[in-house]
């Protein structure tokens, strides 16, 4: 997930903390995440000197819905900026709770956003080619 996160907000460096249990630091590991049904992760972020950056943090939350994952990006600085709810497509929500455009700053996240359902999605059942038909 950092490394999703570092490729999709270059320069940046992610550091990736659960945020929902502040005893145990560490984020659940992909397996895991994948048995849940909702989990807060915080993406700390960091210069490319190591310095670190609160500003650019972000809240990660996600969640199922039936079949399907969803998750939602928000800067953990600034709850006044808009938050990006994606699941098939990406929808920008303001913090007064209604849909607005897209900041400025936005495109990086959608590409996260992007990256990340693909890599948490569960894949659907191959298909056994060794059966022979009957």
């Amino acid at each position: 997930m950092a490394a999703a996160a570092d490729l999709c907000r270059k320069p940046l460096r992610h550091a990736v903390l659960a945020a929902t249990d502040p005893a145990k630091p560490d984020a659940p590991s992909l397996e895991q995440m994948a048995e849940l049904q909702d989990c807060c992760l915080k993406l700390e972020v960091r210069s490319p000197a190591g310095e670190r950056l609160p500003e650019e943090d972000l809240e990660l939350e996600l969640y199922r819905s039936g079949d399907d994952l969803h998750l939602t990006l928000a800067w953990a600085a600034d709850p006044e900026l808009p938050m990006l709810w994606q699941g098939r497509h990406p929808v920008w929500i303001s913090s007064n709770g209604s849909r607005c455009e897209r900041p400025g700053a936005g495109l990086p996240l959608e590409a996260l956003a992007r990256r990340l359902r693909a890599l948490l999605r569960p894949e659907p059942p191959a298909p056994d080619l060794l059966k022979p038909d009957r």
